[in-house]
């Protein structure tokens, strides 16, 4: 009995115990200690539960012990934690980084990485973080294989070009540009505001039709996040930039030595009898360049409520040039809004707005006469304030300090862009958009020009002053409307459905005015309302532009069982920028892909943790060469009205009826794999495109048609095609040791050959400059790259009389040859040479372009590099005066002055000689390797910010552009102002500067 008693109560006891219940209360938070709203607290196998308030709180009442909870939360690693007591739960939910990067961006929607079939990039906010670049572009150089970026100049607000699988046309080769949904600039947003850029590069861009073919760029701003409680990020830097190369010319007894002998060789009197009192002379170098200041500063605040979220950054950057910095600087001014709202549980509204504001002020660059061409060209031998007063250096150079001193301009852009955009879900797995996309952009520039002498017969000397003042408004809005419907039939057959419409509309209006005679020749009343003066000729013009695009687009996607993934595209555009019979057209795709690693029979491959293929085909177009149908009165012509000649217009280019658009046919076959707990990525693709029906300008008609005014010209016609083809390798490497201790590594490289494969008719298009007065350095031909060099063919120097008298004659180039002059190869064995021999000498765009990034952390501390190169290219130093007077590099010093004496430079002489005519002896190897960036972090303790109520604060230390090693002569072997033909000649291309920054990142 007494048994039987106590095993009543032991039951009791327990089934107490099993009915043990808490009433259950904490907070979650996220790992920098943020409460997170509206996370799913769920007791496991029931549907009891609760959301998290704008603190962070939740409650449940009546748990039982032992009962598991699940905390879930978008972007988060679930957690599940047992309700052992009454005690509050602290909880705290990691970010799952695995499934944000899981999600790109694509065009007209969203897709899981895993599940793209196309070739697509991804540069997120942690590079632009470590790179800190002024212009966003710079983020994609050496980050992203397939594409290479490079500046048209260093100078601050300088240009950048950037290209997307190498050169596919003569005219434009810059992809297009996606805000947020809009159609934008990189160089208008602030690199800070950026969250990720996504680039796509293969067929899969055919869903933006004639605008897709240089490929697009997906750019995702910042902003809120809902459940999120208010967070305040506050980052600056400063620094201090210097040029990171001088250019090894000659001091002021080098160059006296050079000049006597040069005159000396054609039986002149010597100009410098006395080379013992000239020392080193002015290094105009030194003059010019100037160690510059920059600082960045930004300040965001974002967050959000149960049903909004927010975010609202500013930010100002200042950055002064390193030539003539009082001269030469640039302001970017940035307000950027995100909002978005839930007004029901179906239907939302988001709104962004960008507001940037852009002031720069330039110098002369990168052409004849800029500041560094003369700065380089003119003597040592003159002082800091000495005028050329006897023309001795030439008609084309001049005191770089002087061009500075009356050098006077002025750039301010102001802009707003955006869009408005309303989603609605009616019904399950069907999400319709609406949204309209706005850019409105007013700019200003005025230049100054005062009265200046540079001494006798200067072409730069300025004998009336004048002021030209432009103003251009630019405005554009595009509306489009689509829907996406996703559904699975039966359990393994996945799809989704895309299909809408847009409708862009693009105008903008152009004045300039020119005024004379500045009152008192000053920049203070360089105004078009103050000048005085009268003009004869033309001064004034105008112009407007309004073009529109109607598009219908298209998408199916399909997988089956996630594993077999199939997607097509249609986009049909009409455009007003083409004739009426030419004006719409149809581009499509086709994508596919296989997840290999997802078959049965790989799953027991424990190292294997992904692998896909997949392959793209299709067309795209490129809407270059507007208007080409219209005929414009942009010519020049004289007439006779009663009885008096007068200037006036006259039609320009003659109009091409039949103009298109180019079409790009593109291939690509690549494969993405992981391997060792995905550790290890590696990306490969192998592809091809086809650009066809490129617009050759200037293409000869019949003469009858009346091309031999100013201004006029033959029509542009579509009547070329290349071929570009390559491979991309992407290698990605991470490893956490443990928990204080990570290291990362990517590695790119690309390789894209082209050549042109096709021109109607007997035409080669030419372009560039070299010298004065010489033929094109540039061309476009069959069987060759665009834009590929085209001169002489060096054999070495002339040793002596026999070797000339022994070679065909050089006469017909303008000069005989003499002992120690260039000896040209007869390319064409005619016995003679002449500019028929003239032939290929390199090409201004690499073969191969690769980066290689590091990156490790250990404890607080971080320290990332990333590094950029360019192999198998070439460049031409143009910024070498042929004038006798103008100072030279010092290999020169190694010049032929008598037999033996050198094999690869000319003798000295003020003669008429061939040695200066375009050949390979200007034309040098570019190849480069350039470390970007080095950045050393430190986050310091959470213990010590808790008392100010800072969340994180890191202090970090970066040096852009460290170092590059080339065999270059010139400034900068990666510099180009993105002609396709007449890239990569150099004037003395304004280098990019090494910053030497300091900065700090808040988070509150």
């Amino acid at each position: 009995m007494k048994a039987f008693r106590l095993t009543i109560l032991f039951i009791f006891i327990i089934s107490l115990a099993h009915a043990q219940t808490y009433d259950v209360k904490g907070t979650v938070k996220d790992n920098t200690g943020m409460p997170l709203v509206g996370v799913s607290v769920v007791v496991k196998g029931t549907t009891r539960g609760a959301s998290t308030d704008m603190d962070g709180n939740f409650a449940i009442n009546k748990v039982e012990k032992g009962k598991v909870l699940e905390f879930s939360y978008i972007g988060y690693v679930t957690a599940s934690l047992p309700v052992r007591s009454a005690s509050p739960m602290n909880v705290v939910l990691k970010e799952d980084n695995q499934q944000l990067d899981e999600v790109v961006v694509i065009g007209y929607g969203l897709q899981k990485k895993k599940d793209v079939t196309g070739a697509v990039s991804l540069v997120g906010e942690e590079t632009l973080t470590e790179l800190k670049p002024v212009n966003a572009s710079m983020a994609l150089q050496g980050t992203t294989s397939g594409v290479s970026v490079n500046t048209a100049s260093g100078s601050p607000g300088g240009n950048i070009n950037i290209l997307i699988r190498g050169v596919s046309s003569n005219g434009n080769n810059a992809p297009l540009v996606i805000v947020d949904g809009y159609e934008g600039a990189l160089n208008s947003i602030s690199p800070d505001d950026i969250e990720s850029i996504t680039v796509l590069k293969d067929a899969q861009a055919a869903i933006y039709g004639i605008k897709g073919a240089n490929g697009v760029i997906l750019v995702t701003t910042k902003g809120g996040r809902k459940g999120m409680a208010p967070k305040v990020k506050l980052s600056t830097y400063t620094g201090v930039q210097q040029t990171t190369k001088r250019l090894d010319y000659m001091n002021a007894t080098e160059y006296a030595a050079l000049l006597n002998e040069s005159y000396a060789n054609n039986g002149e009197a010597l100009p410098f009898p006395n080379l013992a009192s000239l020392g080193k002379g002015t290094d105009w170098q030194d003059l010019v360049f100037r160690n510059a200041f920059m600082r960045n500063v930004n300040a965001s605040v974002s967050g959000g409520g149960e049903r909004v979220s927010y975010y609202l950054g500013a930010s100002n950057l200042t950055q002064d040039g390193i030539v003539a910095s009082e001269k030469s600087n640039y302001t970017r001014n940035n307000v950027r809004v995100s909002l978005g709202i839930d007004i029901t549980d179906k239907i939302k509204t988001s709104l962004t707005a960008n507001y940037f504001n852009n002031q720069r002020k330039s110098i002369s660059e990168n052409v004849l006469g800029s500041v560094l061409f003369n700065a380089l060209n003119f003597a040592p031998t003159f002082g800091v304030n000495d005028e050329d007063r006897k023309g001795f250096v030439g008609n084309e150079v001049i005191n770089p300090l002087a061009q500075i001193n009356n050098t006077y301009n002025a750039y301010d852009g102001n802009g707003l862009e955006g869009n408005f955009q309303l989603d609605y879900k009616p019904v399950k797995g069907l999400s319709l958009t609406s949204r309209i996309g706005f850019k409105t952009y007013a700019e200003k520039k005025k230049e100054f020009k005062p009265i200046a002498d540079f001494g006798p017969g200067k072409i730069y000397n300025v004998t009336r002053s004048t002021v030209v003042q432009d103003k251009n408004e630019f405005n554009s809005y595009t509306w489009e409307t689509f829907g996406t419907y996703a559904h699975t039939f039966g359990e393994s057959h996945n799809t989704a459905f895309t299909l809408g419409a847009s409708v862009q509309r693009q105008w903008d209006n152009y004045l300039s005015a020119t005024g004379y005679d500045i009152p008192n020749n000053s920049w203070d009343y360089a105004d078009i309302s103050l000048t005085t003066g009268i003009n004869d000729s033309k001064t004034n013009s105008a112009a407007i532009n309004d073009s529109r695009l109607t598009s219908y687009f298209g998408r199916v996607q399909y997988d089956y069982k996630g594993k077999y993934l199939l997607s097509g595209m249609l986009r049909r555009d009409a455009s007003s920028d083409f004739p009426k019979d030419n004006r719409a057209d149809y581009f499509s795709s086709v994508t596919a892909g296989w997840k290999i690693s997802d078959e049965p029979f790989l799953k027991d491959i424990q190292w294997l943790g992904f692998l896909k293929i997949r392959g793209s085909y299709g067309t795209l177009g490129s809407n270059v060469g507007k208007n080409l149908y219209k005929v414009l009165l942009n010519g020049q012509a004289v007439y006779v009205l009663n009885g008096k000649i007068v200037n006036g217009a006259a039609l320009g280019a003659l109009p091409n009826p039949n103009a298109k658009w180019e079409v790009a046919e593109k291939t690509d076959v690549g494969f993405d794999l992981n391997l060792f707990k995905d550790r290890l990525g590696i990306v490969f693709d192998y592809f091809i495109e086809d650009r066809n029906d490129l617009l050759i300008t200037n293409f000869p008609v019949s003469g009858i048609l009346g091309t031999g005014a100013p201004g006029a010209k033959n029509p542009t016609v579509n009547a070329g095609a290349t071929r570009n083809k390559g491979f991309e390798v992407a290698l990605n490497y991470n490893h956490k040791f443990n928990d204080n201790a990570s290291f990362s590594a990517s590695y790119n490289i690309t390789r894209v050959k082209g050549e042109v494969t096709a021109i109607n008719g007997d035409v080669i298009p030419e372009g560039g400059e070299f010298s004065v007065g010489q033929l094109k350095p540039s061309r476009m031909e069959i069987g060759q790259p665009i834009g590929y060099f085209y001169g002489l063919q060096t054999d070495g120097i002339f040793q002596n009389q026999a070797e000339v008298d022994a070679h065909p004659s050089q006469a017909a180039l303008g000069a005989e040859a003499k002992p120690g002059d260039i000896r040209y190869k007869d390319v064409n064995g005619d016995g003679k040479i002449d500019f028929n021999d003239r032939t290929y000498l390199g090409k201004p765009v690499a073969t191969y372009y690769m980066g290689l990034n590091l990156s490790a952390k250990y404890k607080n501390f971080d320290l990332s590099t990333y590094l950029y190169a360019e192999l198998d290219k070439e460049m031409v130093r143009n910024y070498e005066r042929s004038q006798p007077n103008v100072n030279k590099n010092r290999y020169y010093l190694g010049r032929w002055h008598g037999e033996g004496t050198s094999n690869e430079v000319p003798r000295a002489t003020t003669g008429a000689t061939t040695n200066n005519l375009f050949s390979d002896f200007f034309v040098e190897d570019a190849s480069f390797l350039r470390m970007q960036n080095v950045q050393l972090g430190y986050n310091l303790p959470k213990h010590l910010l808790e008392s100010l109520r800072i969340e994180n604060m890191r202090i970090y230390t970066s040096v852009n552009n460290v170092f590059t090693l080339t065999k270059y002569r010139g400034y900068d072997p990666s510099a180009t102002n993105g002609d396709a033909i007449g890239g990569g000649i150099d004037y003395g291309f304004y280098p990019q500067a090494r910053q030497y920054l300091l900065g700090i990142n808040v988070t509150f």
